[in-house]
């Protein structure tokens, strides 16, 4: 599909940090899912271990529909290319990896909205400061940029208050607003990685793991974009 002249051009970055917080899994999926809207998506991988690459190789490998692009990309000069990007594809999905990179930075200028995915440890807790300061520079030639944090991989046990940890500490920051969504640590999405699929597409999946993704899929786009029922027909099968 080719862009229209119409169509909004969206960059949305999932980046953060700290490392193995589920960036990958969370942009693959938002890209299905987007995808499956009929929005012509790329992502851009610009962790040097490749993971959302991997993932869509195994999904052309296997003749997945819709396809979705994926190309890497790395320095200082990410912000220039994924502009380049933009003009070409409807929306554009950046996965950063987890360190204070120089592709982390150049992304949170270009992006519309930045989601930083966190588990509910200390340890990632205490990167949030850290992303503070990003977001607060960034914003100095990116004034509208938007950033929340995602609790995600969080315990399926009900008695475990992992996100009402997070939310405790999210006053401190002046720059991140916590996301209404929490994401559980659930096998669906290693299972959906595996195949090059999102969660929804999958025919065995569970339906917690469909209905936490669609969540965070709505909070994601719903201040960029209206999808239209057919989109939201192709995402809810």
């Amino acid at each position: 599909m080719s862009k229209t002249e119409s169509s909004v051009t969206v960059i949305i970055l999932i980046g953060g940090e700290k490392g193995g917080s589920g960036k990958t899994t969370i942009a693959t999926n938002m890209a299905a899912m987007r995808a499956a809207q009929g929005r012509d998506v790329l992502l851009v991988d610009t962790d040097i271990q490749g993971s959302a690459s991997y993932w869509a190789a195994n999904r052309d490998e296997a003749g997945v529909i819709p396809r979705i692009p994926c190309v890497q990309k790395f320095g200082r000069n990410l912000a220039v290319e994924v502009r380049d990007l933009a003009g070409r594809y409807g929306d554009v999905i950046v996965d950063a990896g987890g360190r204070d990179s120089a592709e982390l930075r150049a992304a949170l200028v270009v992006a519309e909205a930045a989601f930083i995915p966190i588990q509910a440890s200390q340890f990632d807790v205490w990167t949030l400061q850290r992303m503070d300061e990003l977001v607060a520079s960034a914003r100095a030639f990116n004034p509208g940029l938007t950033a929340r944090v995602i609790v995600n991989r969080a315990s399926t046990n009900p008695v475990v208050s992992e996100a009402d940890e997070v939310r405790e500490v999210m006053g401190d920051f002046e720059h991140l607003s916590l996301a209404p969504v929490v994401l559980r640590d659930r096998i669906s999405y290693r299972k959906a990685a595996k195949a090059g699929l999102g969660v929804v597409e999958m025919e065995r999946s569970d339906a917690k793991s469909k209905s936490e993704i669609r969540r965070l899929f709505n909070e994601v786009f719903s201040e960029n974009s209206q999808a239209d029922s057919e989109g939201e027909t192709a995402v809810s099968a």
